[in-house]
């Protein structure tokens, strides 16, 4: 047995053999994808940073000077609340990724066979688990900390901070979700599809009363003074000092800090107070480093065992009600496209992770949609018309993002875990093609029917004009379509069959840039059909002549605007497939 120091020394080793390995593959074979990946990661990043600025420059005007008792109050409001929101997102996202990784890992089954301390193998995985977990909190946190120290005019040692504050705090929510995905597995390895939809259940409760919470105010005092002092006391929970979001933020704000004008004590200037909390954060995250190590040394193998020997329970043949009618929503497809549909399906309904995720947003999406009439500006008709109208078109652009999130993490790794199993699609009489176009087919269906559906029910509580109800359904047709193509046509053309885990497959090169283009299509497709038909509403509630808008070119910038759409949704369809297809084709199995 090796010295836990030499175990250190081999891990890192391995780790560096791996990623440089993984990066030589890829400078030598996809230079042009890096860098294609690589720009549009820097544009999304540019877009996310001009947000944010521009955001807290507006708080800056209306709400108060950078110094000013209510920006204050309302920047340590929103840091809390942004934060906090994402610590328990990386909590499950940590303990789920970290779950497929060492008890779905054939990495893990060769590594337990070594002698290796089991502590060592789950560091080794955690770490995984953290980068791949964390990479979208440096996407979204990155931008928002130094727009924020442009708008304080922080001084430099701020933006010196944000990286070891960052990097510390991501620490302390993977090793919570590690620690409870080990005694899960350890304790509750035959409940653990019951604790984990009694978690789910009670995570939909909370968000949904926290939102019930938020919007039955009266519609008279909401965007109030008193709206807006009740909102900052219902989640002041997320101020609480034992939380290490809390921490991060206060270490953030404190940074931002300009020099005291007094003399103060050492211990509360601004700057050593940031580094206290920086020490503050670092220590909790090595206990939580350490609990983890405890854990794993005294649960680990014996929960490998238990979870890998644990008696199956025979299934039962024949179709269910669901399934039934499922096979009759597909009849109008051709017999082989029926069949990989029905697989694919199935595949779904059995698979917890995948419909709890999709229930969980766009359940908590339909309640805010409910109650979304809550929400009106005061004024004359102009204002009403525009503000509703801006209202809806930013619901269809949410749908459209968190719709790009889901085609990311499960659309575009169906084709790389069929790797494994090919030689099962091989045997039938199907062609290559038919099976993309089958995939295509139930991601473009599978995401039209809930979207429209939500995106219907958010326009008829708004009361918009029967005008957008349309544009809405049609932009969001072509959302759907042009989502799909995408992540179908990049799953095939940049498989990884070496990956099993679907969340590393959509974490990866390929995933990221699906998700990146994804996100510039819904930005173009919705700019197109939004801004044409804002205008036309605009006017038309200003009580201009019907005659005139006819004879104006708003008319023709708004069909315009339907036709480029429908051409790129066409492009971004049709281009993705075929090289997808020609990929596929090529493509040895064994």
């Amino acid at each position: 047995m090796l010295g836990a120091a030499d175990e250190a020394r081999l891990m890192r080793r391995l780790r560096y053999q791996t990623v440089r390995a993984q990066l030589k593959q890829v400078l030598t074979t996809a230079r042009l994808r890096t860098g294609l990946v690589i720009l549009l990661s820097v544009l999304f990043w540019i877009a996310l940073f001009a947000m944010f600025y521009f955001g807290l420059e507006f708080l800056v005007k209306h709400v108060g000077p950078v110094g000013d008792q209510y920006h204050a109050q309302t920047i340590e409001f929103i840091f809390h609340l942004f934060f906090a929101s994402l610590n328990v997102m990386l909590i499950f996202s940590a303990g789920i990724i970290l779950y497929s990784g060492l008890f779905a890992s054939e990495e893990t089954r060769f590594l337990l066979t070594q002698p290796l301390r089991p502590e060592r193998i789950v560091q080794h995985k955690l770490q995984e688990a953290t980068l791949f977990s964390s990479w979208g909190f440096f996407l979204l946190a990155s931008p928002l900390t130094i727009a924020y120290g442009l708008v304080a005019e922080a001084p430099w040692h701020y933006y010196a901070l944000i990286g070891p504050l960052i990097l510390a705090f991501v620490y302390i929510p993977s090793g919570i979700g590690a620690a409870a995905c080990l005694l899960l597995i350890r304790y509750l390895s035959h409940l653990r599809l019951t604790v984990a939809a009694l978690v789910a259940s009670l995570a939909v409760g909370a968000a949904g009363w926290a939102i019930w919470e938020t919007v039955r105010t009266p519609q008279a005092e909401l965007f109030g003074a008193e709206w807006f002092n009740d909102t900052l006391r219902r989640f002041r929970f997320t101020q609480s000092e034992m939380l290490p979001s809390s921490w991060l933020s206060n270490a953030l704000l404190d940074a931002a800090s300009p020099p005291p004008t007094i003399p103060l004590p050492l211990d509360q200037t601004p700057a050593v107070r940031a580094l206290m909390f920086l020490a503050l954060l670092v220590s909790n995250a090595l206990v939580c480093q350490l609990v983890v190590v405890t854990i794993a040394k005294r649960t680990f193998r014996r929960a490998f065992s238990e979870l890998e020997c644990r008696p199956r329970a025979p299934r039962r043949a024949g179709l269910t009600t669901i399934d039934r009618v499922a096979g009759w929503l597909f009849r109008p497809f051709p017999a082989p496209v029926q069949l990989i549909l029905m697989k694919d399906w199935r595949l779904l309904r059995r698979d917890p992770v995948q419909w709890s995720q999709f229930l969980i947003f766009f359940g908590l999406l339909g309640l805010y949609f409910l109650n979304i009439n809550r929400f009106s500006a005061p004024g004359s008709n102009l204002n009403h018309t525009a503000w509703i109208n801006t209202v809806s078109f930013l619901n269809l652009g949410v749908v459209g993002l968190i719709l790009s999130t889901f085609t990311t993490r499960f659309i575009y790794p169906m084709i790389s875990l069929e790797g494994r199993r090919f030689w099962i699609l091989g045997l039938l009489p199907v062609s290559r093609r038919t099976i993309l176009w089958s995939k295509f087919l139930f991601a473009a269906l599978g995401s039209l029917g809930p979207c429209g559906l939500l995106i219907l029910t958010s326009d008829l509580v708004l009361g918009v004009d029967p005008l957008v109800v349309g544009v809405h359904q049609f932009t969001m047709m072509l959302l759907c379509v042009g989502l799909a193509g995408l992540a179908v046509g990049l799953g095939a053309a940049m498989p990884d069959f070496r990956e099993s885990s679907p969340s590393k497959i959509a974490a990866g090169f390929g995933g990221t840039l699906n998700l990146v283009l994804s996100a510039t299509y819904i930005s173009l497709i919705v700019l197109l059909t939004a801004l044409p038909c804002h205008l036309y509403l605009v006017a038309q509630g200003s009580g201009l002549n019907v005659r005139f808008l006819e004879g104006s070119r708003l008319i023709g910038w708004l069909i315009g605007g339907a036709v480029t759409a429908l051409l790129l949704a066409t492009v971004t369809t049709i281009v993705p497939l075929r090289r997808g297809i020609r990929a596929f084709n090529q493509l040895e199995f064994y």
